[in-house]
């Protein structure tokens, strides 16, 4: 998988979605309640799930290691 480039405007709402995503378990519901929209200027959930920073386990959406290196490259 390759990244697409996260645009700039999206980048810091990309990583409170992940820092809020890491503090602890969340279900698919929550994550979709949470982070969902229907602005598609703000595809928050769309781009971290197309560049692979999340993923689903059954009911849960854990972060992923290329989504922890996505926080860690970002101050």
């Amino acid at each position: 998988m390759t990244d697409t480039l996260v645009p700039d405007t999206l980048a810091p709402l990309i990583r409170d979605f992940l820092e809020w995503l890491a503090r602890e378990p969340r279900t698919h519901a929550d994550v979709m309640e949470s982070w969902r929209t229907s602005c598609p200027r703000l595809p928050v959930w769309e781009e971290a799930t197309d560049n692979g920073y999340v993923a689903r386990k059954g009911r849960q959406v854990e972060i992923t290691a290329r989504g922890r290196a996505f926080l860690e490259s970002r101050p």
